[in-house]
């Protein structure tokens, strides 16, 4: 027989028992996640922006760098400057040899209208011959020599026409050097290529640089994207231009738009860092997803590159959104 001190314990260890499953089912309803529904797929990955590399286009002595990592810079700002004392000096050079050309064409062009105005009196002085010959002034001896000397005339004319062609040529590749010199100069000024923030500042002033260095990498934070890997049966699924959202892990519960700018066409082994909920599963698809630029130039500061998040994509357009997504 029981006696009435555990007769009574029983009824509490009921009540207490009870009461921590109802607190632990009320707790679980508060935190737990809600069911996914079968017209959404997801996927973890990081945020990434489109990296610009600042370079050199000529070799030379990096003379001044002005941004520091993490700086704001303006597309069209100079950023730095190579050195271009020797290239200053060679375009100086190459200007002159410019006007030299030209005063050579000038000479080749006054010549030309020298041989035509000779051209013209040999021909008339031939014309003149002529007459008097038939007419026996002349003897026939002095139209032969009126005769050679408009073609000596005409001769002249061609090879004056063929120095001006040489000496318009010769225009024409020293205007070419000066242009060249002078791209070479203004690529001397290092710009920046879009509105940005500086990420890695990778030289310093004083440096000799090969052509090609990279000097800055500059990230566009109009370009803000994820990739992120789904299963096949749900690659097929999915269209270019799909509406996507992003839940950040850093923005709680703010979920930032996006849309679907690419989807795999062949599948890829699951790399290790990519999380599914069957790990069986081997072979998935590469999607991106891009972030919607009107949400980033109203929140210029939330996303950085380097953020995790999960990304969602709806398969079906005709259904709604959830209001809450599943933290996964």
């Amino acid at each position: 027989m029981f006696s009435s001190s555990a007769s009574f314990r029983w009824p509490v260890l009921v009540v207490l028992l009870f009461g921590v499953v109802a607190g632990g089912w009320s707790l679980w309803l508060r935190t737990g996640s809600p069911p996914v529904p079968t017209y959404l797929v997801s996927g973890n990955g990081r945020l990434e922006s489109t990296a610009y590399d600042v370079a050199t286009r000529i070799p030379g002595r990096l003379i001044a760098l002005r941004p520091r990592e993490g700086d704001l810079v303006v597309r069209g700002d100079e950023l730095g400057q190579i050195d271009v004392r020797d290239l200053q000096a060679q375009l100086t050079q190459s200007e002159a040899l410019v006007r030299q050309a030209q005063q050579v064409a000038a000479e080749a062009r006054a010549t030309v209208v020298r041989c035509q105005s000779e051209g013209k009196l040999a021909s008339a002085t031939l014309v003149r011959t002529q007459e008097l010959v038939a007419r026996s002034f002349l003897s026939p001896q002095r139209l032969d020599q009126d005769l050679n000397n408009v073609r000596i005339a005409d001769a002249s004319l061609l090879a004056a026409q063929s120095k001006v062609a040489a000496a318009d040529s010769a225009v024409l590749a020293a205007e070419a050097n000066v242009r060249r010199i002078q791209s070479n100069v203004d690529d001397a000024s290092l710009r920046a290529p879009v509105s940005g923030r500086v990420l890695y500042r990778l030289a310093e002033p004083g440096e000799v640089l090969a052509g090609g260095a990279r000097v800055l990498t500059v990230l566009d934070p109009s370009d803000v994207f994820m990739t992120i890997f789904v299963p096949a049966g749900s690659a097929g699924q999915i269209a270019l231009g799909s509406e996507a959202r992003l839940r950040v892990d850093a923005l709680a519960d703010q979920y930032v738009p996006a849309q679907v700018i690419f989807v795999a066409e062949r599948a890829q082994f699951t790399p290790r860092e990519v999380e599914t909920r069957d790990e069986r599963e081997k072979l998935m698809f590469r999607v991106k997803l891009r972030v919607d630029s009107g949400w980033l130039s109203a929140h210029p500061d939330l996303l950085k590159p380097g953020m995790p998040a999960v990304g969602w994509v709806r398969l079906d357009a005709s259904r709604s959104w959830p209001d809450q997504l599943p933290e996964r």
